[in-house]
């Protein structure tokens, strides 16, 4: 089992910033890399970005492509996502999620944070 919580949400004006966190606990050598997702009101939840977890390798969805970052810190097992320039298309309840090698789907979610981004 593989426990994530995350952290940094809330309320920022376009065109500001904000970093998220996401801290794992439990079995976190069986992690191969970590994700952000984000769903907004009435919207299918949709992938952001993710990082390998031993190589560091990133991977952006073009929507957040040059504006966000993912990063991490194995000793503190935990992932960020450092987002400026947000939008208002931005807003959403972003979930970091783990899994344990590229084959399987992302199989251990956070509880979700708030981002609201007003224009």
């Amino acid at each position: 089992q593989v426990q994530l919580v995350e952290s940094g949400g809330g309320l920022v004006q376009a065109g500001g910033s904000l970093r998220l966190s996401c801290a794992a606990s439990g079995r976190t050598y069986s992690i191969y890399d970590m994700a952000w997702f984000r769903q907004a009101p009435g919207k299918e939840r949709e992938f952001v970005s993710k990082i390998n977890w031993s190589g560091g390798s990133t991977y952006y969805a073009e929507a957040v492509k040059g504006r966000f970052t993912i990063s991490r810190d194995n000793a503190k097992n935990t992932v960020y996502l450092q987002m400026n320039s947000l939008k208002p298309e931005d807003t959403a309840v972003y979930y970091c999620a783990s899994r344990a090698s590229s084959f399987n789907k992302y199989n251990y979610w956070g509880q979700g944070t708030q981002v609201t981004v007003s224009s």
